[in-house]
């Protein structure tokens, strides 16, 4: 089984509680300019949230919903911004199931390394699609994930499904 993009995330250097190092990375990919959000495998970003692949993801189509501001916890969010932020969850929960017909969708949020946070500094929605059978031998005895897309495809699959949303990337 060859997995190299599992060494970048063994070798990626961690902040506090486990968190990404200074530079955030749910603060910094956003922010950059439109025409990088293909290579930071970021979706959407408005005023308000910002939806990302994950890297490392569980199966295909795994994103990422963040706030745009910088919070570790829940209650931390204004009333706005817990707004934008689960209409945004649920959005692109539809446009998933839309797009990709998975026969259901976890979403999860880990607030803290101890609940599973693998970036424990800047809370974070995930939203990963499941299809029966996609929890194989693979992932109960070996503990390896089969992956059964590249992350620059499934961000080119992905893409039209969100690009009517106010802050999508650009056109890939």
């Amino acid at each position: 089984m060859w997995a190299p993009w599992r060494m970048e995330y063994i070798l990626s250097p961690k902040g506090k509680d486990g968190g990404a190092p200074p530079g955030c990375i749910f603060c910094d990919l956003p922010a950059t300019a439109p025409v990088k959000f293909r290579e930071n495998l970021v979706l959407l970003a408005d005023e308000h949230v910002a939806v990302v692949l994950n890297r490392y993801p569980f199966a295909a189509g795994h994103v990422m919903v963040t706030p745009r501001r910088h919070v570790a916890h829940l209650g931390e969010l204004t009333p706005a911004e817990s707004d934008a932020l689960f209409r945004a969850v649920r959005e692109v929960g539809g446009r998933l199931r839309a797009l990709l017909k998975p026969h259901g969708i976890n979403y999860g949020i880990n607030e803290g390394t101890a609940a599973g946070a693998g970036i424990a500094d800047h809370l974070h929605v995930h939203l990963v699609p499941r299809w029966h059978g996609d929890t194989n031998f693979m992932a109960v005895i070996a503990d390896v994930r089969v992956m059964p897309e590249h992350l620059d495809a499934t961000f080119v699959r992905l893409h039209p499904a969100i690009a009517d949303l106010p802050g999508a990337a650009p056109t890939p």
